[in-house]
């Protein structure tokens, strides 16, 4: 080799953190994708349906409908809502996509909870589909509190494909977070510019 020569940098494979856990050949193909660009076409692919649920009402409503049709003896719901402190940048991992708290009051010498559930405002441009996925996963915590076996099958009495929609919405979070990345690297981008959504 001449002297002064460049060597070029080994490709390094896209880190996956939204992805831990899941089979390293699962994994390869995930990063084949990426590799060629096609994460967010083949999400849109699969995913063409966009929502309208658009605010806190549309929102508690639908959360509502899907309590009463599976959830009717769970504990009732004082609020529902959007939440853009939770995953406010979408490769925030240590911020959550959605939470269920109770808060418990005293009124009247009584102590009453209240329950309430609040979803990342990220879902608010999500395909139809993974609004529903964590919908179901926030109203499957009424009930189980720990991510068990019956918490999960909760989640696929509620929605058949549970599993199948929890992975795409990883694609569309780590999607959304290359998309992001690659934007802070571009000269003259802002980062803070909004991310289209895959």
């Amino acid at each position: 080799m001449s002297q002064g020569a460049t060597v070029p940098a080994p490709a390094v494979a896209p880190a996956l953190p939204y992805l831990s856990g899941y089979a390293p050949e699962l994994l390869e193909q995930v990063r084949g994708l990426i590799a060629q660009g096609r994460l967010g076409e083949v999400l849109r692919q699969r995913h063409p349906d966009r929502h309208e649920v658009r605010t806190d009402r549309q929102l508690y409503d639908h959360v509502a409908a899907l309590k009463t049709r599976y959830l009717r003896n769970a504990a009732p719901l004082s609020r529902v809502l959007y939440d853009s402190s939770q995953l406010a940048r979408p490769d925030a991992l240590l911020q959550t996509l959605g939470t269920h708290t109770t808060v418990s009051r005293v009124q009247g010498g009584k102590l009453k909870a209240k329950r309430e559930i609040r979803i990342a405002s990220v879902f608010k441009d999500a395909p139809a589909a993974f609004l529903q996925m964590i919908v179901v996963h926030e109203l499957a915590h009424l009930k189980e509190r720990e991510h068990d076996r019956a918490f999960y099958a909760l989640c696929t009495h509620m929605e058949p494909d549970y599993h199948q929609l929890e992975f795409d919405v990883r694609l569309w979070l780590t999607a959304m977070a290359l998309e992001r990345a690659g934007r802070e690297a571009a000269p003259g981008v802002s980062p803070d510019a909004p991310v289209a959504t895959p």
